[in-house]
This record gives structure tokens, C-alpha cells and sequence, in this order.
């Protein structure tokens, strides 16, 4: 009896854009595949910080991976932690469980925060990556003004008020923007002992401007759009120390209670896991077909790796790029399958730089032209709109911006409450 071939297994670790987008190209491969995950959602990162600020709600800016696959019967959704790879015997590591074996790898685990050999900094000062990273970052906000109400002391109250991003790129001028909206629009009438428009709001960043990777026009004009919302923008100001309520720069140290993380990213341990050069970051160092050097089964993209476009340029690591990743990896591997074997490297197309700073300004650089103020704010609104997923999904998002552009309310402000907040109450082993 001729024995009945079995099917070719393709394991992708991470749901995050390159990864989804691997599986969602992979579609009538023929093949068996099997997506790892150690959180159950997919994350629409860009918007994640308007979870942070009370704009959106959490399942407006993710999605179970699950219901996104559900009519994929070739794939497989594990919720699991990866904890390494072996290569020679082509298996994943899980935390619990069985070994997981693929005859293709795809591994697109993302990246983390760094702050640069200052790992204790993060106690201080979260970053910003995570669902449980925005809803952290949404109670210590709403709870600076809350606490603010009740102190007596006047220079406890200006630190409570005072609110420090570290870090000018997209995020950082994202977020300093919506923090001063959140105090100076939707919170204003809200309290009685405090002036809440006079909350205090400080960017800080190490190098000469604000978007140092835009260009020097769009960032000429981030910065005095901030400035006109009345961000105090610090340049040149490398950090030097962070504790709890104060950080240090510039020879000199600043009072605040809520300290946010912006400044920089550190690849998942993927590198340490498959044996590779990595760069500074932790990234993996890979061919132009996006596969481990001498292991052309193995794919990594996304934040996870290093990877040049065809002019030798190294490619951003955003959103709309790891898809474009994920796209090209999917079809090499389904043209594999077909039988073609000819590796062909990612014809990548830079879609822009976009940064908004607060609800009626925003910078787009496509490169051959670039949109500011309220018409770039459109643009980058209908923008992100366009690359959530589902109809239903992108009109919520819209109504929530409809609505906050009108009446300058936000409708996420719940402040949430765990067991972390009442340690004394929790039983042992509980």
C-alpha cells in the first residue's frame, strides 16, 4: 500500500501584523499550519496609545485571533508560550506542553522595550506595547488627577499633575499630545478642587528634534504644533536616572508621578533562540528572502528582524511594513510548495511616515508630498481606519473619533481595579 503523504507543517510564532499576515497569504496552501501566540488577540499597535489615553476601548484596537481565523479549517491557533527553537530537530520549545514540529518555520515575535542597560527604569517609567501596557497607563493617568483632588499639599498636587513622556518618536509625540487634550478638554469641568487645564505635560528626547527619523520639515512642524498645544518639548535631554516620582536629565531632576516610556524597543529573544547574528536591537540579521542564513526553511520579519529593501535600505519596523512582509513570506512559501523554488526578495513600498499630535493635527511624509495640520489629521485618520480589520471595527473607531472631535469626551475612562491594588487582601496561594 502506497503510504499517504502527509501534509507540509508550517508553525508561525506571533499574531502580530507580519505573523497574521503570513497565515492570512498562506490561504489554499495545501498546507498544515499551526499559529502560536502567547496572548489570545491580535493588536492593532498604532492606535494602542488612544487605548492609553482613554479615547478607545480595548476591543476597539484588537480582535481574537481565534474568531479572525475562524473559517480557516487548515489552521491551527495555540494559545502558548514559546521558550525556544530547535533547529536540527525542527521543533518549538512551549513553555507547557509538547514540543510543536514544523518543516517551516515563520517567526515574527515582535519586540519589547529597551532602555538601554536601565532594566530597573521600567518599575518607573512602563512602556508601551501591550493591551495590559495601555490599561496600566490609562489607571495611572486617571488616578494622578484623581489623587491630585484630594492632596492639600501644593507641591505634591504639581507633581501628581505633571505627566513625562520619555522619548519624541511617533509615540511619545502621540501620546504627549493626547494627555493634553485629556486634561485640558475632556476633564476640564469635571473636578472641583483642581485646574485640570493646568496639568503639566513634558517631552523628553535625547537627540536635536522631535520624529528624528521624519523629515526636518515635518519635525520643524511637530514641534511647534506641540508647542501650541502647550507640551513642554525638552530636546537634547538624554535621560540619566529615573525613580519613583523623578526623573533626571541635563544635569537637573523634575518632579512627576507619571512617567511613560517612549524612547526605544528591544527584539524578542528569537535571535538568542535560533543561534543568530543580531544586531544591537536583538535583531535577526537575514537573507533578502527574509529566511536564517543556512536555513532557508526558517523565515523571520517583522520587528524580530533586520531586513533591507532592495535599495539596501534598512525597512522600518511599523505596521504597514511587517505586512507587506508577511505577504511576501506567505506566497514564497505557497510558490515553495507549488514546486518553485526560486527565492525572490520583498519589493518593498515605504506607505509614509504618520504622526499625530493631538485630534486636529497631523504629519504625513509620503516622500513626494506631505500633509500637515487638519487635512493630514484626515488623512491619517482615514489611514488607520482603512487597515483595521472588518467593517464593524472600522466604523466604531470612526464613531468613537466623530464623537471626541464634537464634544471633546472620551468614553474608555473607567478606572479599573486588580488584586494588585489590594495586596493585604489577597490570600496566600491565592
Amino acid at each position: 500500500m502506497t503510504p499517504v503523504a502527509k501534509p507540509h507543517r508550517i508553525v508561525v510564532i506571533g499574531a502580530g501584523f507580519a505573523g497574521l499576515e503570513t497565515v492570512f497569504a498562506l490561504e489554499r496552501s495545501g498546507a498544515e499550519i499551526t499559529l502560536i501566540d502567547k496572548r489570545n488577540h491580535h493588536l492593532f499597535q498604532p492606535l494602542l496609545y488612544q487605548v492609553a489615553t482613554a479615547s478607545l476601548a480595548t476591543s476597539e484596537v484588537a480582535w481574537p485571533v481565534r474568531h479572525l481565523l475562524r473559517h480557516r479549517r487548515d489552521v491551527t491557533t495555540l494559545l502558548a508560550e514559546v521558550v525556544g527553537i530547535d533547529i536540527a530537530g525542527k521543533t518549538v520549545a512551549l513553555a507547557d506542553g509538547a514540543p510543536m514540529p514544523y518543516d517551516t518555520l515563520v517567526v515574527a515575535t515582535g519586540a519589547g522595550h529597551a532602555y538601554f542597560g536601565h532594566d530597573d527604569w521600567a518599575a518607573f517609567a512602563p512602556g508601551l506595547k501591550t493591551l495590559e501596557d495601555a490599561t496600566a497607563i490609562r489607571r495611572k493617568l486617571l488616578m494622578a488627577f484623581e489623587a491630585a483632588e484630594r492632596e492639600a499639599d501644593a507641591h505634591k498636587r504639581a507633581q501628581l499633575l505633571t505627566f513625562v513622556i520619555i522619548g519624541a518618536g511617533p509615540t511619545g509625540v502621540e501620546l504627549a499630545g493626547a494627555i493634553v487634550e485629556l486634561a485640558r478638554v475632556t476633564l476640564r469641568d469635571e473636578f472641583r478642587r483642581i485646574d485640570t487645564t493646568k496639568a503639566r505635560v513634558v517631552l523628553v528626547e535625547a537627540t536635536d528634534r522631535v520624529l528624528p527619523t521624519f523629515s526636518q520639515e515635518v519635525s520643524d512642524y511637530a514641534h511647534k504644533a506641540l508647542k501650541r498645544l502647550g507640551v513642554d518639548v525638552m530636546l537634547g535631554a538624554p535621560v540619566t536616572g529615573i525613580k519613583e516620582g523623578e526623573i533626571a536629565f541635563q544635569e537637573r531632576t523634575l518632579s512627576a508621578q507619571t512617567l511613560i516610556w517612549a524612547a526605544g524597543v528591544a527584539a524578542s529573544p528569537a535571535a538568542r533562540w535560533l543561534d543568530a547574528e543580531a544586531d544591537r536591537a536583538g535583531r535577526v540579521i537575514v537573507t533578502a528572502e527574509m529566511t536564517l542564513p543556512g536555513h532557508p526553511e526558517i523565515f523571520v520579519l517583522g520587528d524580530t528582524a533586520l531586513i533591507r529593501d532592495q535599495n539596501g535600505k534598512v525597512i522600518p519596523g511599523v505596521g504597514h511594513a511587517a505586512k507587506q512582509e508577511g505577504r511576501h513570506v506567505g506566497r514564497a512559501i505557497k510558490a515553495r510548495l507549488a514546486g518553485d523554488q526560486f527565492a525572490k526578495p520583498l519589493n518593498y513600498k515605504h506607505a509614509g511616515d504618520l504622526a499625530t499630535i493631538g485630534k486636529r493635527a497631523a504629519v504625513i511624509d509620503l516622500g513626494w508630498i506631505t500633509l500637515k495640520g487638519w487635512l493630514g489629521w484626515w488623512a491619517w485618520g482615514l489611514a488607520h481606519i482603512y487597515f483595521l480589520i472588518g467593517v464593524k471595527n472600522r466604523l466604531f473607531v470612526a464613531m468613537s473619533w466623530f464623537w471626541t472631535i464634537l464634544t471633546g469626551q472620551r468614553g474608555a475612562r473607567l478606572i479599573t481595579q486588580g488584586n494588585a491594588e489590594h495586596p493585604k487582601k489577597q490570600k496566600p496561594g491565592a
